[in-house]
């Protein structure tokens, strides 16, 4: 009897359940033990739901930002001197409504997929057996069920995708009402009237530009010089100004140690009934104050590896909790491995998916390509949106790589004029000697589209001269990428001459 490959996938995040597609379309028996619904917080807190928010926040600010210079008349009430008010407003609950119903859907059409495919879904809780590897080398496997309950498994390989979780300070604990981590912000019912963003990463700048968008009034409390430090620096400069001229209070060298809810009581006029009214409070480390009506603390996030036995099963973790493979999604510990946010190899859904994928590959003995960082695509999802691929303008600066550059602006480009986009730019990096293209960045509305082209030539090391001569719809925004790759092959001549 031919032996059938056992796999048990810890975790139904996209490292988790595209891995399961995978193991089953290869002749694996495969176990899936998942504790919150497939799809993982990608799905259910994280990916789905904030971009399901953020598109509601980009039809505001682009009927906002351009309605006036495209023409387009509003017939409204509003009297001539308070013609500045807001012409369009937000209700706040049904856009959540949709949200979850979005999620909720999507989780259950990946759950379907999965048990279509042969794969058995266990809810429960994860974690590796202590007896380590069995005497015909498989793992052990023990589920926590919802009842109580503690289910065996014996596995022949292991895959870890038990993602992250949003990290909290001691001084700043949330309440879900008030205080608030990016999992929480669904269950609002009505717009925060004054929101403090503290940390001005992807997540912070993605929920601060969204939110005002929407309406609120926000401050973005960032401990680093800008905002997006991990970002392109001209990239992050465009949207820092774009963030300041809409109105928003960006606070750079700014830590925030203390959040707190107060709630402060005033008196009626005859001195009886009293009304409550609550705020938040956030204290800098320089001993500023900060208030607002509600306050979204994204200050990382932490791995979902503690209580899961892996350290005593031979995993290696490192400082932070994550856990340390290789390209190939191998764990210190045999038959194990680990793909997604938990390794905190790039905390991307695409990555975690690539990950799993490659993990059972390589268990299965299938072809396998090892992760290969440098033609991962990014995004961040603000207004304008950043998305990336490939060597950065950090990897050049400190010589890492070796490649010529163009930058070329979205204001010359006529459809951008058209649309009234004023703010972006397209970024080429190529080889000095070759021309080949090593990375790029766009900054635009819809960058996330944008980036594909230059995505594919990264990957296929494709030219400069390649690219540009590649036909482009005219007008459009992605006839930027090519001709930033005619003026790159110019600028590339030129530094080959000299």
């Amino acid at each position: 009897m031919e032996h059938v490959t056992r796999i048990v996938i810890i975790g139904g995040g996209p490292g988790g359940y595209e891995a399961a597609l995978v193991a089953a379309q290869l002749g694996a028996e495969v176990t899936v033990v998942d504790r919150d619904g497939l799809g993982g917080s990608a799905v259910l807190t994280d990916c789905v739901p904030s971009k399901t928010l953020i598109a509601t926040a980009e039809v505001m600010t682009t009927f906002d930002s351009s309605y006036e210079e495209l023409g387009i008349i509003v017939a409204d009430d509003t009297p001539p001197l308070e013609r500045a008010a807001r012409v369009v407003g937000v209700d706040l609950g049904k856009v959540n409504r949709r949200v979850k119903r979005l999620a909720i859907a999507q989780s259950h059409d990946i759950t379907q997929a999965v048990t279509r495919a042969g794969v058995t879904v266990l809810r429960g809780k994860g974690r590796l057996g202590p007896d380590g590897q069995g005497v015909d080398g498989s793992r052990e496997v023990l589920v926590d069920r919802e009842d109580g309950s503690t289910e065996a498994l014996r596995a022949d390989a292991v895959l870890i995708a038990t993602g992250v979780h949003p990290r909290e300070l001691p001084d700043a604990q949330p309440d879900g009402e008030r205080i608030l981590t990016w999992t929480q912000v669904y269950d609002l019912e009505e717009l925060p009237r004054e929101l403090i963003v503290v940390g001005s990463g992807v997540t912070g700048a993605e929920f601060a530009g969204a939110y005002q968008a929407l309406g609120s009034k926000v401050t973005l409390v960032s401990s680093r010089d800008r905002v997006l430090p991990g970002e392109d620096p001209d990239a992050a400069e465009v949207l820092e100004e774009v963030f300041r001229r809409r109105g928003m209070n960006v606070m750079g060298r700014s830590r925030a140690e203390t959040v707190k809810r107060v709630t402060a009581r005033t008196e009626g006029a005859d001195g009886s009934a009293a009304d409550e009214a609550d705020h938040v409070e956030v204290t800098l480390a320089d001993g500023r104050v900060i208030t607002g009506t509600h306050c979204l603390m994204a200050v990382g996030s932490i791995p979902n590896t503690a209580g899961m036995g892996l350290e005593e099963a031979g995993v290696k973790l490192n400082d932070w909790g994550q856990i340390k493979v290789d390209r190939v999604s191998r764990t210190t510990a045999p038959g194990v491995y680990a793909a997604g946010d938990c390794t905190g190899v790039f905390m991307l859904a695409s990555v975690a998916a690539m990950q799993g994928r490659i993990a059972m590959y390589h268990v299965l003995g299938d072809a396998v390509q090892p992760l290969n960082l440098k033609t991962v695509a990014s995004n961040v999802f603000t207004d304008p949106e950043i998305a990336t691929v490939g060597y950065t303008a950090a990897d050049v600066s400190c010589g890492t790589m070796d490649a010529v550059e163009v930058k070329l602006p979205l204001r010359g480009n006529p459809r951008a004029k058209m649309q009234g986009i004023r703010d972006g730019f397209v970024k080429l990096f190529c080889r000095p000697g070759t021309g080949i293209v090593v990375g790029g960045v766009v900054v635009s509305p819809r960058a996330s589209e944008l980036i594909h082209s230059i995505s594919l030539a990264v990957d296929n090391n494709l030219t400069v001269e390649q690219v540009a001569s590649a036909f482009t719809v005219y007008p459009s925004l992605s006839g930027s990428t090519a001709e930033a790759a005619r003026q790159l092959h110019i600028r590339k001549r030129e530094n080959t001459d000299s």
